[in-house]
């Protein structure tokens, strides 16, 4: 680990998703493939290019790839396309290739045992991350969850964070965001919220220790173990109230 928590009561956490939580390079890589064949492309892209564009939601991954691998006229008009073959192929691969990295399911059931409330916010469309979370039975951990189509702005934008924050009926600052990128950083700094970040994630293909996060942690149980001198229950939040995120 490297850097620290600062100083302040903890009554809320929010998680990021793809490469925090679950790694889904391997659902990337196929679904993008995939359409790249149906656009007559060669389908080769290779993971570790594609991981290097995830973060920033559907649109943006798939206007990356078709700028590295299609003249720039097609990139332009065969976009809409794109994105729709893009959706289907990942609606179908969704969790195949999937794995819940280490410590995520201790991290998790450590914070639910401090009485913290707990939110996923992602730029993963509603569509996806839904289903992700029920097949890696990670779903029931969470009070809400609010996917990348939830609202008008998603990550870097402090937006979805705010609206946890409303939600939980908590102060921002009493709120830590956990994630793998600097959207996740720049999103929880603007909200006024504390932020640790992992090192095994994506972050556009950068490394997360430029990311502006107050300490980097090897993973989800570390987060938890940093928190819990700082955790103090006290959201106004019941759970059942996570349906309102459906």
């Amino acid at each position: 680990m490297t850097g620290a928590l600062p100083a302040g009561p903890v009554r809320a956490v929010i998680i990021d998703l793809d490469g925090t939580m679950v790694d889904t390079a391997g659902d990337f890589h196929a679904a993008i493939n995939a359409m790249l064949e149906t656009l007559g492309a060669a389908p080769d892209m290779p993971a570790q290019e594609i991981v290097g564009y995830v973060g920033k939601g559907s649109e943006n991954l798939v206007r990356r790839v078709l700028d590295a691998r299609l003249p720039p006229a097609q990139a332009s008009s065969r976009f809409a396309e794109a994105l729709d073959a893009y959706q289907r192929a990942y609606l179908a691969i969704n969790g195949r290739y999937a794995r819940v990295y280490d410590g995520v399911r201790e991290g998790l059931d450590a914070l639910r045992g401090m009485g913290l409330a707990l939110a996923c916010v992602t730029n993963k469309p509603h569509d996806f991350t839904q289903p992700l979370l029920a097949q890696l039975a990670l779903a029931a951990c969470f009070d809400l969850v609010y996917p990348g189509d939830a609202f008008p702005y998603r990550k870097p934008d402090p937006y979805p964070m705010l609206r946890v924050a409303e939600a939980f009926g908590v102060s921002p600052a009493d709120i830590v965001a956990i994630g793998d990128s600097e959207n996740d950083a720049r999103a929880a700094r603007a909200a006024g919220m504390r932020v640790l970040a992992v090192p095994y994630g994506y972050n556009h293909g950068q490394p997360v220790q430029a990311a502006g996060a107050d300490a980097i942690v090897d993973s989800l149980f570390a987060a938890a173990q940093l928190i819990r001198p700082h955790a103090t229950s006290g959201h106004t939040m019941h759970r059942a109230m996570s349906a309102a995120s459906n």
